[in-house]
């Protein structure tokens, strides 16, 4: 029978409110070793863990865990004009719209990423449910 080990890097994790069994920290737990750019926010879009990958991506050079996604991580961009998005748009990014929709939602986003540059990531989100209630949102991106 395989083995599998997780351990945990506290930069990349800030362990949420709703207890350290809850599926919000289990799905955590999971992408801090994520290869793959990963991100977890809860139900109060506060960013929960994020997968090295990911921070590479957007050329962070500070931990993202406990900050709020949009605005203090993320700079949401038009594709139109590359102005950051109003608030009527935002809310229509995939982790904030499978938080707000309860659905998996996916789509192409445009943030500001390492270097300053503006870059294309595809994004799935899923919500995150605990006992019929959304606690907040799985996120893979692919950089387009």
């Amino acid at each position: 029978m395989p083995h599998v080990e997780l351990s945990v890097s506290e930069p990349h994790l800030h362990r949420p409110r709703s207890g350290a069994d809850s599926s919000l920290a289990r799905w955590a737990l999971a992408v801090v070793d994520a290869e793959e750019p990963a991100m977890v926010i809860d139900d109060q879009e506060v960013i929960v863990a994020i997968s090295a990958s990911f921070e590479r991506m957007l050329g962070l050079r500070e931990s993202a865990i406990g900050r709020p996604m949009v605005g203090d991580v993320l700079q949401l961009l038009d594709f139109a004009d590359g102005l950051e998005l109003n608030d009527a748009e935002v809310v229509k990014v995939p982790p904030l719209l499978a938080l707000a929709s309860g659905r998996l939602a996916r789509g192409l986003m445009r943030a500001r990423c390492a270097g300053g540059a503006a870059c294309t990531l595809d994004a799935v989100s899923t919500p995150l449910v605990q006992r019929g209630e959304i606690i907040g949102s799985l996120t893979f991106f692919s950089q387009v």
